[in-house]
């Protein structure tokens, strides 16, 4: 406990081995779905799913255990929802490329993320990112958070007219999320430990009785992940006209996962003075997770929001993030039970977590325009399309355009200026 205590600093940042270990475990279990989801959505592309199965849990492992050793960020990485579904649906199955050429795409955004990290660029822009901004972002991502939770829940559902609806309330995930998250509102306000882990704990023994969910076992064999094991084509990705889906790979890297580090940092308490600690070591993991992620077999590993429900159970350090490391390792062999937890079961944690960071909300200067419009924009958009990186590129598009037709163009930073030109380019340009 005490070589703990000292490599990762608990009592600096108020915290302690139980905490941390329980916010691991909650962030895992709302991330978890994505070792089932993934080989699932890469398998339409032709990939083998079995093999893109280990390569979920190995890639998120070994991102993740960057995070928690090097960066001491109580963040859990994995292959990223939206950018999978790019890489089947569009760059495979829409454009005619091979899974190994966009594995290819993948590497090379990898790099060129490591580059602009290891050159502090990337720090360069979230430092220069105007404070209504960085408030909207984190609130952003709750709103994105929340919308996650209602459709994982049945709360909310699609609708061909109206876009979305309400659920069916009476269906048992429903019923079970809603208690859920009373339950754990109720355990927060009453500063029980493990609020959260206990109200998905509860939901998903309900499920057994009240759902029809039904166990599967504990253990099972992890399959080989040789047919994906460095199977990326790089001179295939350079040659075949691919630079244009390198360019939307890296950039939605860039930008989702930095709004996503800073939204979570944010709410750890990891700003000092308008900067975030130890930023560089998270953006070097974040990009090395890539790069190891597409040798392995798998779409970008990136941050995952869901880490803000470790980070609102008390996790504050990289021990949170070695132990979310750990359980994705565990689940090789433990696939049976780690699929008994579903998703109705997180989403009350998730919800309860978006309900919070909206707070930031009131931090904006709502008196100016040229300020809380483009926030409020920021803010709106992650969760109507689906994405945290449009809802910065429209914020920043928003706020470039604003300050020049008010004649406050001075107040633009340079990375500002270039930051919403590649992002205007992108959207005109790529789509």
């Amino acid at each position: 406990m005490t070589f703990l205590e000292k490599f990762f600093k608990l009592n600096e940042h108020g915290t302690t081995v139980r905490t941390e270990l329980l916010a691991g475990l909650t962030t895992f279990l709302t991330m978890a779905y994505i070792i089932f989801v993934n080989p699932a959505i890469l398998g339409d592309a032709g990939m083998p799913k079995d093999s893109v199965f280990v390569a979920t849990c190995v890639a998120a492992a070994i991102g993740t255990l960057i995070m928690g050793l090097y960066a001491n960020y109580p963040i859990g990485l994995a292959p990223g929802m939206g950018l999978n579904a790019y890489f089947s649906y569009a760059v495979v199955i829409g454009m005619g490329y091979s899974w190994q050429a966009a594995l290819g795409a993948v590497f090379i955004s990898g790099c060129l993320f490591m580059v602009v990290s290891l050159f502090k660029i990337r720090e360069l822009i979230i430092n220069s990112i105007p404070v209504s901004l960085r408030t909207a972002i984190p609130a952003g991502i709750g709103l994105f958070l929340g919308l996650i939770a209602l459709k994982n829940a049945g709360i909310v559902v699609g609708n061909p007219n109206t876009l979305v609806t309400l659920g069916d309330l009476h269906s048992p995930p429903a019923v079970l999320a809603i208690i859920g998250f009373i339950v754990i509102v109720a355990l927060d306000r009453l500063k029980v430990r493990g609020a959260m882990l206990i109200g998905i704990l509860a939901v998903t023994v309900l499920s057994f009785f009240f759902a029809g969910n039904k166990f599967a076992g504990v253990f099972s064999t992890p399959p080989s992940v040789s047919p994906t094991l460095f199977q990326l084509d790089i001179p295939g990705a350079l040659g075949m006209g691919l630079i244009n889906v390198v360019l939307v790979f890296f950039l939605v890297e860039l930008f989702d996962a930095t709004g996503t580090l800073m939204g979570v940092a944010q709410r750890a308490g990891l700003v000092k003075n308008g900067k975030i600690e130890r930023l560089n070591k998270a953006l070097l993991a974040d990009s090395g997770a890539i790069i190891a992620g597409s040798m392995l077999g798998t779409s970008s590993t990136t941050a995952y929001i869901e880490s803000a429900a470790g980070v609102q159970a008390g996790g504050r350090t990289g021990l949170t993030a070695v132990t979310i490391a750990i359980l994705f390792l565990l689940a090789l062999f433990i696939a049976p039970l780690a699929g008994v937890v579903p998703a109705y079961a997180t989403a009350p944690a998730l919800f309860f977590v978006a309900c919070l960071m909206l707070r930031e909300l009131r931090d904006i200067d709502w008196e100016d325009t040229t300020e809380c419009v483009p926030a409020v924009i920021t803010t709106i958009i992650m969760p109507f399309t689906y994405s945290v990186a449009n809802g910065m590129a429209l914020g920043f598009i928003t706020y470039a355009a604003l300050k020049l037709l008010t004649g406050r163009a001075k107040e633009v930073s340079i990375m500002i200026w270039i930051i919403a030109g590649l992002f205007t380019f992108k959207l005109v340009y790529l789509g």
